[in-house]
């Protein structure tokens, strides 16, 4: 796979993709409509953040470039690749339980905090993408 030249996209199959890492200077993209929502992409080698309707939906630490998003009630899907590993932050719902499987691995269960955030930790590194499961309990 590869970064996102236009920084966020709506694929075929009715995911989103955002994120390039290639970036050296912080670049961003504001009201990208999508399934009816407003999004927001900053996105550079440092960090990629993703708002939806001003509101938080993924971090990653370096940037990362995710491919395939797709979230609903239960689930949160998608593959993120990057030049290094990643710590990547996710807005969940709060005080709840989830699955979490790394790369079709099961990687146990975690709690979300009172924000509904939950961290992870990827292990990337040039041209290695990484599939992300993470299924409410």
């Amino acid at each position: 796979m590869a970064v996102i030249e236009e920084l966020i996209r709506e694929e075929e199959t009715g995911a989103l993709s955002f994120g390039n890492y290639e970036l050296a200077e912080k670049t961003k993209q504001d009201g990208f409509i999508y399934n009816g929502d407003s999004y927001k992409i900053k996105t550079f080698n440092e960090i990629t953040k993703l708002e939806k309707n001003g509101t938080f939906v993924y971090e990653s630490v370096p940037g990362t470039a995710v491919h395939d998003f797709m979230a609903n009630d239960k689930k949160v899907m998608f593959s993120v690749e990057g030049t290094e590993d990643a710590s990547v932050t996710l807005e969940l719902e709060p005080e709840k339980e989830y699955k979490v499987h790394i790369d079709d691995i099961y990687v146990g269960k975690m709690a979300t905090n009172l924000g509904g955030k939950i961290n992870l930790s990827v292990e990337l590194s040039d041209g290695k993408t990484v599939n992300v499961v993470i299924e409410k309990q």
